[in-house]
């Protein structure tokens, strides 16, 4: 990055951050050119906003007086991640005993979730749920709430509260499920309304029509899902697919009439643009071409798949089809928050998959690959000009054998093949949401 120097003013720059900084500009499957990595840099902020990227010797000395001046030396700052699919409800049931996917939403899933009717339970467990993504270095998430309406605005007011940028929804199902759970295609639509009035595109938030996966909805529902998105073709929709073996026979019993489990929600228009889908495991070669056609996208959630016993998922053919993935924690069935301890098992997964992920693969699909899976590139996942700066500051070496593994460590891709592998909430000294400081080691701004 070659730009001359010149002084700044408080209209250009009222923030500054030193650091190393690494970022993506594109698929490192795609281009070989696709990520910046400077080296003690400065990344200079207005407003909350990108406005350069350059070398902190050249430019520190031209920083306007009383601008603000994160000072990170040593340490490395990538974009926030990006978190593609969880359940804030389940945060308090993470690491429930593992069943296979059925048995556990009977056991676990559905009992925490009744108790999002009560908004004072919601409004806890939101705050929690946020703290977490924080403390992680998450600083974007795509959130299922429940079928209760006070879920969804818990979530989302906590949200605005700490300016997170945050694609949530009322859960939708009205069969297969507890009675205390179900709702109704009617009540579905109007309280989604009601919802979609209060939230969407206010501050950070984007909300998105969430069926809950195809079983739990009968056709009227599935068609009331299609109905919003085509009053509000700005939503999102966000659900699940072919996560266990057992659920797309099920599939296959409940809709006999489509040819696969994606195909139902193709059949109701519910497959496009700012459609993302988790698990997407047992899929065959005619639907992934036909996610890959319709842009919708994959997300990726090594660690529930592992914990519920439900396969592994198969990244290279999901690039083969040029099919946009981004990664997910999946919590509750996914026992971390951390997207770096996510990583540790992507790669696990590709690897009993005879495959390979590449470190740069890896944090590219928890950065710019996630915004890009929720539409949201243009926006954040890099640290090109103009876009929201939210990022996480890493220190790479915060134990002892952390020290000792980087004192081996001689290039970038082995630090980051290091970082992914043992690296955990321990090595996020800080998560900035709009430039500010939100959260420093164990402690909220």
């Amino acid at each position: 990055m070659t730009v001359v120097p010149a002084p700044l003013d408080n209209a250009s720059c009222d923030t500054a951050v030193r650091a190393d900084f690494l970022h993506f500009t594109g698929d490192p499957d795609v281009a070989g050119d696709s990520y910046e990595y400077v080296e003690d840099g400065l990344l200079i902020l207005r407003q909350g906003r990108v406005q350069m990227l350059v070398a902190a010797a050249e430019w520190i000395d031209f920083l306007p007086d009383g601008s603000a001046l994160y000072d990170y030396r040593g340490r490395l700052v990538m974009p926030g991640f990006v978190d593609t699919h969880t359940h804030y409800p389940q945060t308090e049931m993470i690491a429930s005993h593992g069943h296979q996917l059925l048995d556990w939403l009977e056991q676990y899933t559905f009992p925490a979730e009744a108790r999002f009717a009560d908004r004072a339970h919601a409004d806890r467990v939101a705050a929690l749920f946020c703290r977490e993504m924080l403390r992680q270095g998450t600083t974007t998430s795509a959130v299922f709430a429940t079928v209760h309406p006070a879920s969804v605005d818990a979530i989302f007011a906590e949200a605005e509260r700490l300016d997170l940028c945050l694609v949530a929804g009322k859960v939708m199902m009205d069969r297969n499920a507890p009675e205390y759970l179900l709702d109704t295609a009617e009540s579905s639509y109007a309280q989604s309304v009601e919802l979609v009035e209060r939230w969407h595109l206010k501050g950070r938030n984007y909300y998105a029509v969430t069926p809950r996966f195809a079983p739990c909805c009968s056709d009227a529902q599935l068609e009331v899902c299609g109905r919003l998105l085509g009053e509000h073709p700005d939503l999102y929709l966000q659900s699940h697919v072919a996560e266990n073996l057992d659920e797309v026979r099920w599939v296959a019993e409940l809709f006999p009439d489509r040819r696969s489990y994606l195909d139902v929600y193709d059949h109701y228009g519910l497959l496009g643009p700012r459609s993302v889908y988790a698990h997407c495991i047992h899929l065959d070669a005619e639907d992934r071409e036909r996610m890959a056609r319709s842009g919708a996208a994959i997300a990726f959630c090594p660690t529930s798949n592992l914990f519920l016993g439900s396969g592994l998922f198969d990244l290279d053919a999901a690039r083969d089809e040029d099919i946009r993935v981004g990664l997910a924690t999946d919590v509750g069935a996914g026992t971390s928050f951390s997207q770096l301890q996510t990583l540790n098992e992507a790669y696990k997964v590709c690897a009993l998959g005879g495959h390979g992920l590449t470190p740069q693969k890896a944090f590219y699909l928890a950065t710019l690959g996630g915004a890009r899976s929720l539409y949201l590139d243009h926006r954040i996942g890099n640290f090109a000009v103009g876009k929201e700066a939210d990022f996480v500051v890493l220190d790479l070496a915060p134990t002892e054998l952390m020290q000792a593994r980087m004192a081996q460590a001689t290039t970038l891709e082995e630090r980051l093949f290091a970082l992914m592998m043992l690296g955990d909430d321990r090595c996020i000294q800080a998560t900035h949401v709009m430039g500010r400081r939100r959260h420093t080691r164990d402690r909220l701004e």
